[in-house]
């Protein structure tokens, strides 16, 4: 029986919802799969701790996490703590405190869910955005002088570094090459940017003639917008910084269907520390209590988990259970359904104990 330690921090809006679901259908993997267990401990940092405490979670928090295997995270963001504090206080620290570099954001359209462009379906877009998840433009330098007065001035320092950006890159390219088409997309703004965005596109054309069976181009973030939305079957692969990846992937996760059906790793691909895994959307506290949180994100982000801990049958396994139900309706409003979050997990759920194969 292989055995992993999991830390649980649901955190905040539907966070807690979302983790439930998808610790209930790892509940079910394990019962189905029979061959590994998974030893979850729960924390109870985010918003309500910081109110509490003044802080989003305790001094020694990260040290608290070092041990465990894997993180699975629900959401961060509430409507009355400033969003610098409850990012900067929870999920900044930990992605950074364990170099977490690498953020993957998988994409595509799955059964049953319709996305908003014309005439494209399931298999017409099939992307993985990978994003910079250590420096960049969320490096947290920078500051504010003479706070108040009209000569009040703010600075936000983008940060690039050759080791930063070398190793995005090489994880970035052996991402392509693992997969079918080994096409990558590197995503700049060099043409006004003309430091470290320079460096980055140098960097990626060094990097690629270690990978010669991968096709690679170049995009400005703003034409990969229209790309994206126009051109969607001429994208697999994706790279970029910290922030354009961040913008960008809101954008797949919509052209998908919803926010809810996307997926998140920080992942650090030396695995000296514990990786973290967490659905895109957020907190999205407008729905927060209302008991119809699309649990797929949740799911797909069980399945990252599961794979980066080796257990990839189980993964397989729960991915082909959540393309069976969204295939047979079984959805939550925000992709046009009227499932709740229990209905959707509870199909999944289901469909696993179900399964032959």
């Amino acid at each position: 029986m292989r055995e992993y330690e999991i830390a649980a921090i649901p955190a905040d809006g539907i966070g807690p919802e979302v983790i439930a679901a998808g610790l209930q259908a790892l509940e079910t993997l394990e019962e189905r799969c029979g061959d590994f267990k998974l030893r979850v401990k729960h924390f109870d940092w985010g918003s309500d701790y910081y109110k509490a405490h003044g802080r989003m979670m305790p001094e020694d928090g990260v040290t608290q996490l070092k041990p465990f295997d894997a993180i699975f995270f629900g959401a961060v963001g509430a409507p009355d703590v400033p969003d610098d504090i409850t990012l900067w206080g929870l999920r900044l620290p930990i992605c950074q405190g364990f170099d977490q570099y690498a953020n993957v954001r998988p994409t595509r359209i799955l059964p049953g869910i319709a996305s908003p462009l014309a005439g494209v379906g399931p298999g017409d877009l099939d992307w993985v955005i990978v994003r910079e998840n250590s420096e960049g433009e969320y490096s947290g330098h920078g500051g504010r002088a003479h706070r108040g007065l009209p000569e009040e001035v703010g600075t936000e320092v983008a940060i690039f570094t050759r080791v930063g950006v070398t190793r995005i890159m090489r994880y970035a390219f052996r991402l392509a090459q693992s997969r079918p088409r080994k096409l990558l997309t590197v995503v700049t703004k060099s043409n006004a940017q003309r430091h470290g965005m320079v460096m980055w596109d140098e960097i990626a054309a060094e990097v690629a003639r270690e990978f010669p069976d991968v096709t690679w181009d170049k995009m400005l973030v703003d034409a990969m917008t229209a790309r994206m939305t126009l051109k969607p079957r001429s994208l697999d692969t994706i790279v970029a910084t910290n922030l354009h990846a961040d913008i960008l992937s809101d954008l797949a996760g919509a052209l998908a269907g919803s926010l809810g059906v996307a997926p998140t790793a920080n992942i650090d691909p030396e695995r000296r520390y514990p990786s973290m895994f967490e659905p895109i959307h957020g907190s999205a506290f407008d729905i927060a209590g209302k008991g119809i949180a699309n649990p797929v994100a949740t799911f797909w982000t069980v399945a990252q988990m599961l794979d980066h801990l080796g257990e990839s049958e189980a993964a397989d396994r729960l991915m082909r259970a959540v393309e069976s139900v969204t295939r047979e309706g079984v959805l939550t409003p925000d992709v046009g359904g009227t499932a709740t979050t229990q209905e959707v997990t509870d199909a999944v759920c289901r469909t696993i104990r179900g399964s032959n194969v």
